[in-house]
């Protein structure tokens, strides 16, 4: 593995940001470019490209920002792998993480370390709110209305509190390219879940609230750029390993009446819906989530997206 230039420790950074990537120098530069925007110069970026094959290394070499660290694995090993191997590499007081497909705005650190600047002892990280670019119109109104009705009341910041909300699906926080924190706690926490290709950004901020608090920024300062979604088939799997580390915490929120497992049995139904496979949908769905008529509206919607995909003749 390549670990590009080294520096001292005397000349360690405020933050380390960490961009892992594989196979989009397409997209890369803008992100790379956006880091180095920010109104906090006191940074360092490193790139982890996970295997890339398409110039990736060129494009960051032939760079001229020293901030800009690069580092490369043989083989592809997935963006958990990569972000950890960035860890490791860090130097900076606090790490934050972009996807190499989307980018930040220029104040996006700058309001973040103001924040923990004034929260103090106990506060451990910080993410922001998120715009996203490339949606469907579908996906548009999907994320308004689950943000208005299903979790609008849901606490956005806090410790155990904060957990809980995300184990049982009421935050979407996009820690790929929101989360600031620091470094100190995830190394102690053991870094990302190398078996989970996702959720693992949400198991780890899991691991950071077992051990401090996130704060939350109020305001749209990273832009992610959707470019499709994985396969069914890919969430139940993971799913299953995200809540199974997280057992204790699922038995928990159980005991107090939050139905965690119902509520992440339905999300798979609504991603088998969306992609029109209504027969292995309904090998999720039981009679009992059917009673809340929450659960009746998401159903009507994915089943009206399932609809548009068969009609278009994309269905899998």
């Amino acid at each position: 593995m390549n670990n590009g230039t080294e520096t001292s420790p005397t000349d360690a950074p405020r933050v380390s940001v960490i961009i892992p990537t594989y196979n989009r120098a397409e997209t890369l530069a803008r992100a790379v470019d956006s880091a180095l925007a920010q109104t906090v110069d006191d940074i360092e970026v490193l790139v982890v490209d996970d295997g890339s094959t398409d110039g990736t290394q060129a494009l960051i070499e032939d760079g001229e920002d020293p901030r800009v660290r690069y580092l490369a694995h043989d083989t592809n090993r997935g963006v958990s792998a990569a972000r950890n191997t960035g860890v490791e590499a860090a130097r900076g007081d606090y790490v934050a993480f972009l996807d190499s497909d989307d980018e930040w705005l220029p104040r996006k650190l700058d309001r973040q370390l103001s924040v923990l600047d004034d929260r103090g002892e106990g506060w451990v990280g910080v993410y922001c709110d998120i715009v996203s670019t490339g949606l469907s119109v579908g996906g548009r109104i999907a994320g308004a209305a689950s943000e208005a009705v299903f979790r609008s009341r849901a606490p956005r910041e806090g410790g155990q509190e904060l957990a809980e909300a995300l184990l049982s699906m009421q935050v979407f926080m996009g820690p790929g390219s929101t989360l600031l924190v620091e470094r100190d706690v995830i190394t102690s926490t053991g870094g990302f879940d190398e078996g989970l290709s996702i959720y693992e950004d949400w198991d780890l901020v899991l691991r950071v609230l077992s051990v401090g608090k996130l704060a939350y920024v109020d305001e749209p300062l990273a832009v992610t750029h959707f470019t499709g979604d994985a396969p069914a088939e890919a969430y139940v799997a993971n799913d299953q390993r995200y809540l199974e580390r997280n057992a204790e915490l699922v038995a928990t929120l159980e005991r107090r009446g939050v139905p965690v497992r119902q509520v992440h049995q339905m999300g798979l139904v609504g991603h088998f819906l969306s992609e029109g496979r209504f027969g292995e949908a309904t090998a999720w769905l039981d009679a009992s989530m059917l009673l809340r008529p929450r659960n009746l509206i998401r159903l009507a919607f994915w089943s009206a997206l399932g609809l548009r995909v068969l009609a278009s003749g994309r269905s899998q």
